[in-house]
């Protein structure tokens, strides 16, 4: 199973949730301005081989601590869109959708960059106030194609642990992928001035190395999907020589238990964790970036 989201958390979510419902604006992040600075500290987990005897070994749970300035540090939330083809992924979404934010607004008043990466829908946020910061930020030469779908590396990993083939979907019935889906960001999650709303990994990573970014978090859906190929997403940041984590509680898998290994779909997500923890980066939980 994920990890629980921590009673502090839900506490959060409770009390952004009242706010917005008392009438104040959603995105009004007053309430955090008092929160202390200082260094984020994280709670790392990784996953490593160890060899116990010849053709035999066992994977160890390392936990570590690490501390990163929060001027330092970018989230990426990866393809929260208000809509997806599949009705339980979407379902599953929206439940992710508010502690996503009460996170991400604890982390925007640390100081922290947002960045918000709804792929396919880009075109609803042509502001200013959404993509000045890119604009700023000149042309760097790019040490590789940053712009391809980074696909299973078997140069670094194994196939993912769970069967994917047919696209993940565990509705009752195969969803319509040619149906029009809403691509806004999801209405619970706040988009303020000063966040940054991009699809291109070109521009996440020049917008990066203007501003000094170093340290990511990856938070969104889909793990197995969106989260590690997509040109702003794991595998192509941690080749970049970023240092990255994934926020392990905020994400989803599409993963149909009626595939292999025939788990629930919770089991499922956890398996492609322990993946990423294993070849790719560490996890951490939404709770580390609160004060």
């Amino acid at each position: 199973m994920l990890p629980a989201v921590s009673a502090s958390l839900l506490l959060t979510v409770l009390v952004v949730g009242a706010q917005s419902s008392s009438g104040g604006s959603p995105a009004d992040t007053s309430a955090l301005s008092e929160r202390p600075t200082g260094p984020i500290r994280l709670h790392t987990r990784r996953r490593e081989q160890v060899k116990l005897k010849p053709r035999f070994t066992e994977q160890k749970i390392v936990r570590e601590e690490a501390s990163w300035d929060p001027a330092k540090t970018a989230v990426i939330a990866i393809d929260m869109w208000a809509e997806h083809p599949c009705k339980k992924a979407m379902a599953r979404a929206a439940d992710l959708a508010i502690p996503m934010n009460a996170v991400l607004a604890a982390a925007r008043a640390r100081g922290v960059t947002i960045v918000h990466a709804p792929s396919g829908g880009i075109h609803f946020y042509d502001d200013p106030k959404y993509r000045a910061r890119i604009a700023a930020a000149p042309r760097v030469k790019e040490p590789f194609k940053i712009e391809a779908w980074r696909y299973l590396d078997s140069k670094r990993e194994r196939a993912l642990p769970i069967d994917d083939s047919d696209g993940g979907c565990d509705d009752p019935v195969p969803p319509d992928r040619s149906m029009e889906i809403d691509r806004h960001i999801h209405p619970a999650i706040d988009v303020v001035a000063g966040d940054v709303v991009s699809a291109s990994g070109s521009e996440i990573y020049r917008l990066f190395k203007h501003e000094g970014i170093e340290n990511v978090v990856v938070m969104g859906i889909h793990t197995n999907m969106c989260v590690l190929g997509r040109p702003f997403g794991i595998r192509n940041l941690v080749d970049l020589g970023f240092n990255v984590v994934l926020a392990r509680d905020l994400t989803d898998g599409l993963y149909d238990p009626r595939d292999r290994p025939y788990v629930s779909h919770e089991q499922g997500v956890q398996l492609i964790v322990e993946h990423i923890e294993r070849y790719w980066c560490p996890t951490i939980l939404g709770y580390d970036l609160m004060p």
